[in-house]
């Protein structure tokens, strides 16, 4: 197996199907794994990563059936924290976005706003929605990936903060064209969303104005 990123929550390995799931199937798979956090009682550790490996299992399983790519997920196991999925071979689209010829980023917007809304609608919200979580496969497709701070949660606030987090990704790493970007993602979104879409949106604006967003991982052991 190697290691392709080290994270915070979670270490991702790629390795090959036939080593990590069984023999006689070639291809490539990824292997999320939740490290575990000294500074939490053993217990609550343990319980905590099972949790969340769960949860983001079937966030992404549903985010799927809502009409957003995500990561097919082919292997959950709770009990060592952590998530066989397929690998997505590609960019992440934080690495190529400015690149792109304007018609091809002016349609990838569109299609965030679409996916974004389709998993609001569905209840669901991404809780880390920037650039670097979104692949753009060889073949043109877009994937949403790391769920890991995901959630079921229907309320104006929360879905706002998703919308907040990927203009303040846009801005920062995306400034030459963030305006532009984030103003198609947002019209893409109220199409796709309909009714309810406009007070999401104006929230999204209330909390770019309070300061520093802290983030839901952050604020959970404050």
């Amino acid at each position: 197996m190697e290691m392709i990123k080290k994270g915070a929550e979670a270490d991702l390995y790629l390795a090959d199907f036939s080593s990590v799931l069984h023999a006689g199937k070639s291809g490539k798979v990824v292997l999320k794994l939740r490290v575990p956090k000294r500074y939490r009682i053993r217990e609550i550790d343990s319980w905590l990563r099972k949790q969340r490996t769960s949860l983001e299992a079937k966030l992404m399983i549903d985010a799927k059936k809502a009409g957003v790519p995500t990561p097919t997920v082919l292997e959950v196991r709770p009990d060592d924290a952590s998530i066989v999925m397929s690998f997505c071979e590609g960019k992440q689209l934080k690495k190529v976005l400015d690149k792109l010829p304007a018609k091809k980023r002016r349609q990838i917007c569109r299609k965030i706003g679409r996916y974004i809304a389709r998993l609001h609608l569905s209840g669901i919200v991404h809780g880390d929605l920037t650039t670097s979580n979104i692949i753009l496969e060889r073949n043109g497709r877009l994937v949403l990936i790391d769920f890991g701070l995901g959630d079921y949660d229907s309320s104006v606030e929360a879905r706002g903060v998703d919308l907040h987090l990927l203009r303040r990704a846009l801005e920062s790493v995306h400034f030459r064209i963030a305006d532009e970007a984030y103003r198609l993602v947002v019209r893409e979104y109220r199409r796709t969303f309909g009714k309810g879409a406009a007070e999401i949106i104006r929230r999204a604006e209330e909390i770019s104005k309070r300061g520093r967003y802290v983030a839901r991982e952050e604020r959970a052991w404050r």
